[in-house]
Formats: C-alpha cells, structure tokens, sequence
C-alpha cells in the first residue's frame, strides 16, 4: 500500500511557533514519540485561547480527546524551531477533528502529521452539541 504524503503548509489555516527543548530528546538523539502528542496539544491550546475559547476554569468549555495518533515523516528534534500547522478536517454535532502538522524551520513539507478527535462535553462527562459561536469559530480552520 503506497504511503501517503506528507502535507505542506498550503494544507493549514492557522499556525504557530513551537520550540523544542532540551529534553524533548531520547536517548537515541531524536524526539521523544510522546512529545509529538504534547506539542500537539499545546499547539491546540494556545490556538483556542488566543480565539476567546475559555479552556481553563469553572467557565471552560469541555473538550475531552476520544481519539488521537501521528504520522512521522521526518526526524525533528532540539534544538528545532517548529511550527504546527492546524487545520479541522471533520465538524460535526458534538465533536471535530483537528490535524496538527508540524513544520521543522522554514520547511514547505511537514515532518509530521498529528491528529485529535475532541468531543463537547457537559459536566458530567455527555457529549453536548458544539454552540453555534464556537461552530463559527472551529469552523474557520475547517478544510473543505
């Protein structure tokens, strides 16, 4: 079965700059496999919070991942400035899929390719139909 490729910045609504640290490393010299999934969802946060989402407190919206993974196609690492490249490729009632790409220096292609599956969710944990501003919100980094 032939590999698809890896996507290019082109593919992405929104972006931002990612630094790797120190001790993103493992042993082998290259980035550790669950920073790629940490960095990921930094990216996501710091998206939805520079948007007005409120993703902390009592007053927060419930996002809860029920379904996440990662595609490698390059090696990244420290000292690498990164940037992740977002994009939604599913919206629907209660949830979204959002693909997180991250790009290594001024690089067209991605390294790698992350993906997160959000449901809304009320306090106790039952998916919630997503309000129509967050809809409209989500729905600017949507690829059709």
């Amino acid at each position: 079965m032939p590999r698809t490729p890896p996507p290019t910045r082109a593919d992405f609504h929104a972006f931002r700059p990612i630094q790797t640290r120190w001790a993103d490393n493992d042993e082998y010299g290259h980035m550790n496999n669950a920073t790629y999934l940490s960095l990921f969802d930094t990216a996501i946060s710091v998206w939805q919070m520079e948007n007005g989402i409120n993703i902390r407190g009592p007053e927060a919206i419930r996002f809860v991942v029920v379904e996440n993974g990662c595609t490698y196609f390059s090696e990244v690492g420290f000292p690498d400035a990164l940037t992740a490249g977002l994009r939604l490729t599913h919206l629907g009632r209660t949830s979204y899929r959002i693909e997180i790409a991250l790009f290594k220096g001024d690089e067209d292609t991605a390294s790698t390719l992350g993906f997160f599956v959000n449901v809304l969710t009320d306090p106790d944990g039952t998916p919630t139909p997503i309000p129509d501003a967050l809809r409209a919100l989500l729905s600017t980094i949507l690829t059709e």
